[in-house]
Order: structure tokens, then C-alpha cells, then sequence
């Protein structure tokens, strides 16, 4: 007796493959929407950002002049004469140094707190202090190097400043560079030890590399920040009419000091000085940051071996 078989399926047509899953059209609609919230959020976060920068390139592009940025600060701030060189070269002075000392801390810190200390109760602690000192106010950290640096040495200079922004930076640093470092996959590390590589090499030559752009986005994020300073300032640097290229002899001055003592005064002449200040002062954090990033690439590029 034969046996009767169920025919077998009909295969799909295009039209049922192509039609669209129950529920798409909704979701859509939600991509769609999440999307242009996202564009307007940006735009309403830029509008400020623009208007600040236009406004003070309308106000100092006017002010900006050779004389300006290469003249000796004014006597007096009646005086319509007088330009911010000196302040100029403090700024770089004292953020260069702070630099220096805050970001390789920094770095050696966030790589000790990720691929070293981990879960260990001094590495805890050493996150509980950089937590607390991002939110200390500047002032205070100007009032503390004040208390503990110039009156031992009895000697305002540029140093003193710069001690004042490093203490600043270095929690910022710390905690970027460790953030950006878990960021990078095991398997990259697991991959560089299993070939042989010790594994100080394997931070230097795999880690880093991956983490970099972060890593430098966190200093510039400080350098930033520390560039328009002006409360430590106040208390470390003193106050000087002519250019100070010395970083522990003499006192000195910044543009972010200019900027707030021009910037209060009732004359004309000085609250013109103040907006051009505040245009070199975004120009200079502009250039810095543009050559950072160039040698990320390049350093990131030379240590990963890509052409």
C-alpha cells in the first residue's frame, strides 16, 4: 500500500522575503526621532559655545595688533597704550610647567590604577583622593601651595603657579587615562603576552597606542583648564610689567590675570585689553591642542607600526 507524503512547503516568494517584519515601520519612526534629538541637543549645546566665541572675536580681533601682543603691560589701567606680551609668556611659562609635571604623573597614575593596582585597597584610595580633588576649587589649591611652597621659600615665581595648576590637572589626567584604558580590549593585551612580550611592552607598544587619543584628549581637557585659571595664580605668581622667561626666579604673570584685572577695571582702554587678551588666550589653547593631536597620530601611528 503506498504511502501518501505531505507536499512540501512552497518556497517564499520576493514579495513575502521583501516585505518588512512586523513592528519595523515603529521603529523607524524612533531611530528617526531619537536622531533629531540628538542633532538638536548638539545644536542647542553649540549656540553658546558659538556666540561666546564670536562675541569675543568681535570685541579683541579690533585690539589684536603686533604692539599688543609683543608690548609691555601698562602702568596704569587708564592708560591707552600697553600690550600683554609679558603675559603671553607667562601663561606658556607656567602651563608648560604645569604641564610637565601634572600629565606624566598623570599617566604613570591612570596605568598604575588599571593595569597594575585593580581592585587593591591603595588603589582604591588613590581613586577616592583624585575624586575628591577634581572638585576642589582652584582657590584652595592656590591658598594650599601658598601656605606650603611660597612662604617656605618666601618667593613668588612662576613655579609656584605652575605647582598650583599641576595640583589641578593631575586627578583630571588620572582619571582619563584610566577610563581611556579600559576601554582597550583583553585581548589585545592577552594576544601581545602569549607572543612573548613583557608586559611593561605591552602598555608601551599595545595599550598606549589604542588609549592615546583619549588619554590626550583628558590632558588638553586640563591644560585647558588650568590655561584659564586665575584664582592659584593670584596668590603664587605676583605681578610684573615685563616678560619673565625664568620658571623659578622672579615674579610673573599670566593672561588669564590680565584678563580679570582689565576686565574689572571702569576704563575703556583696559576692558578692550581684557577681550583682547581672552582672543589670544583661546588661540593659544587652539594651537596647543592642534599640535597634541598631531603628534598623537604620529606617535600612534610610529609605535603600532602602521605606514
Amino acid at each position: 500500500m503506498a504511502t501518501l507524503t505531505a507536499p512540501p512547503p512552497a518556497a517564499p516568494s520576493p514579495s513575502d522575503i521583501l516585505r518588512p517584519r512586523h513592528g519595523t515601520g515603529r521603529r523607524r519612526v524612533k531611530s528617526a526621532f531619537a536622531t533629531a534629538a540628538i542633532i538638536l541637543t548638539f545644536l542647542i549645546a553649540l549656540i553658546p559655545l558659538v556666540l561666546v566665541v564670536a562675541y569675543i572675536v568681535s570685541k579683541g580681533a579690533n585690539v589684536i595688533s603686533k604692539d599688543f601682543l609683543t608690548g609691555d603691560i601698562a602702568f596704569s589701567t587708564r592708560s591707552t597704550e600697553g600690550g600683554i606680551g609679558p603675559a603671553i609668556v607667562g601663561t606658556i611659562v607656567i602651563t608648560a610647567g604645569a604641564a610637565l609635571m601634572a600629565i606624566p604623573l598623570g599617566i604613570l597614575g591612570g596605568i598604575y590604577l588599571n593595569e597594575y593596582g585593580g581592585k587593591s585597597k591603595f588603589a582604591a584610595f588613590v581613586r577616592f583622593l583624585a575624586e575628591i580633588l577634581t572638585g576642589v576649587p582652584s582657590i584652595v589649591m592656590g591658598l594650599f601651595i601658598y601656605t606650603f611652597w611660597v612662604l617656605k621659600v618666601k618667593e613668588l615665581t612662576a613655579f609656584a603657579g605652575a605647582l598650583a595648576l599641576a595640583c589641578l590637572m593631575l586627578p583630571v589626567v588620572i582619571r582619563t587615562c584610566e577610563e581611556m584604558l579600559k576601554l582597550v580590549p583583553s585581548e589585545l593585551r592577552e594576544g601581545s603576552l602569549a607572543l612573548g612580550s613583557r608586559k611593561s611592552r605591552t602598555i608601551r607598544t599595545v595599550v598606549l597606542p589604542h588609549a592615546a587619543p583619549g588619554i590626550v584628549s583628558g590632558a588638553l581637557l586640563a591644560v585647558a583648564r588650568a590655561a584659564g585659571e586665575t584664582a592659584p595664580l593670584l596668590f603664587t605668581i605676583g605681578a610684573t610689567q615685563t616678560a619673565n622667561w625664568h620658571l623659578f626666579s622672579g615674579t610673573n604673570t599670566a593672561l588669564s590675570v590680565q584678563i580679570f584685572g582689565n576686565a574689572t577695571s571702569p576704563f575703556v582702554p583696559a576692558v578692550e585689553r581684557a577681550y583682547g587678551a581672552a582672543l589670544t588666550l583661546i588661540v593659544i589653547v587652539f594651537v596647543m591642542t592642534a599640535l597634541a593631536r598631531i603628534v598623537t597620530v604620529i606617535y600612534t601611528r610610529r609605535t603600532s607600526g602602521a605606514s
